[in-house]
């Protein structure tokens, strides 16, 4: 493996682990948290360009921030999209204007993003979006159509939206991404999607008529299915290392429950978090493999998604099985329509359902590999089903 932590990143690991002992609270709301981030320059670190107020850092300093991040207990980012997606792709295909216009208040924590990408009818068939954006004499375009599983729009100042340009195009052309605001009342509604975990982090997204102006629309007019294929390329990387420790935290309470429980001291369940732990090894060694450059590859994103969905959602099967009866007992009084708190475990057995499905299908990565880098024979395609459509993009 081309990979490795010298002595400077050991030193920035125990700078960046006091800066989270001193500063990460309970209780911190995600908004200011973000500011808090924004203003010691942490949000940012991984982009190619500085200047905006972030602190720019190598490969592996910033495998080093997110994997203590990880450790720290620090509230779950509601920057993300902004930092990780949308900048890069600035960075990668924005104007000079866009830049200087966008990446600052990212990196402060002061705006913060959704992305305007599923829709009811195109799902992880990107090509298949019919939102569309029509250009109006004032130099903005109007929008009208539906998003669906947005997450955190209903916290978002600003949206990216792939939508249609070209009224007569099909699929993956005739296609923009434009940079939406969502403060548009009667132009934009955000209806939270209830889960089966009683939280509701996801969204639908309508559109009528909402204002974008021409000069944020990102790389041109027309280029958006380019954009959006660059812009997937952002998600999974470094960030993929510091889910694994969040992943390490939830095998070993499930492990503890399982001695616990006297779960343990049978052979299958035994043998099954032995699985756990070995895959969970082989998932790092993927990681690093590819953050090293000897094993990255078209198919290498598509792997990983593999080899986490699965794992994760049979850790989830597992944590309800050493935990017994009592994993299915739920608060008391509960209605099908009033919020309730689930426990940890309870949570990620609902949670995880979703793993292998949502970021792109196991179906779909697997297609990706067989054709892309197997080089296999293409599936037969029904109608609407191009190949364009195996793009596996995240909700």
């Amino acid at each position: 493996m081309d990979f490795g932590f010298a002595l400077e990143d050991e030193v920035f690991r125990a700078e960046a682990r006091d800066w989270l002992a001193a500063h990460v609270e309970a209780g911190t709301q995600r908004r200011v948290w973000e500011r808090v981030l924004g203003k010691a320059g942490w949000i940012g670190i991984g982009w190619e360009e500085g200047g905006f107020g972030n602190r720019t850092c190598t490969l592996t300093q910033q495998v080093v921030w997110a994997e203590e991040y990880a450790r720290s207990g620090a509230p779950p980012r509601s920057g993300h999209i902004g930092e990780k997606l949308l900048a890069p792709t600035l960075i990668a295909h924005g104007t000079p204007e866009q830049k200087a216009r966008f990446l600052p208040p990212v990196a402060a924590g002061d705006e913060l993003w959704c992305q305007g990408y599923s829709e009811p009818e195109a799902g992880s068939d990107l090509a298949g979006v019919r939102t569309r954006a029509m250009r109006a004499g004032d130099g903005t375009y109007r929008i009208s159509g539906q998003k669906i599983w947005t997450s955190l729009a209903h916290e978002a100042d600003w949206c990216f939206v792939l939508a249609r340009t070209d009224p007569d195009s099909r699929r993956h052309h005739g296609l923009s991404l434009l940079l939406v605001p969502m403060d548009q009342p009667g132009r934009i509604e955000v209806r939270p999607i209830r889960q089966a975990t009683g939280t509701s982090d996801f969204n639908e997204v309508f559109f009528d008529g909402a204002h974008a102006r021409a000069e944020h629309v990102v790389g041109g007019e027309g280029a958006g299915w380019r954009v959006a294929m660059s812009l997937l390329g952002f998600e999974r990387g470094v960030s993929t290392l510091a889910q694994q420790i969040g992943f390490a935290q939830e095998l070993a309470r499930v492990v503890r429950t399982a001695v616990e429980t006297g779960a343990a001291e049978d052979p299958v369940v035994r043998e099954r978090l032995v699985r756990q732990w070995a895959d969970l090894r082989v998932m790092r060694w993927h990681a690093l493999r590819t953050l090293g450059g000897t094993g990255a590859g078209a198919g290498a994103p598509s792997v990983a998604k593999l080899l986490w969905g699965g794992w994760h959602q049979r850790l989830g099967e597992l944590a309800v099985l050493v935990r017994g009866t009592s994993a299915a007992a739920g608060p008391e009084p509960w209605s099908p329509s009033a919020p309730y708190e689930l426990d940890g475990d309870q949570h990620l057995f609902l949670f995880s359902r979703a793993d292998t499905i949502y970021g792109g299908s196991d179906q779909i990565q697997r297609t990706i590999i067989a054709e892309r880098v197997l080089g296999l024979p293409r599936e037969p395609r029904g109608e609407g089903r191009g190949r364009d459509a195996r793009s596996g993009l995240r909700r």
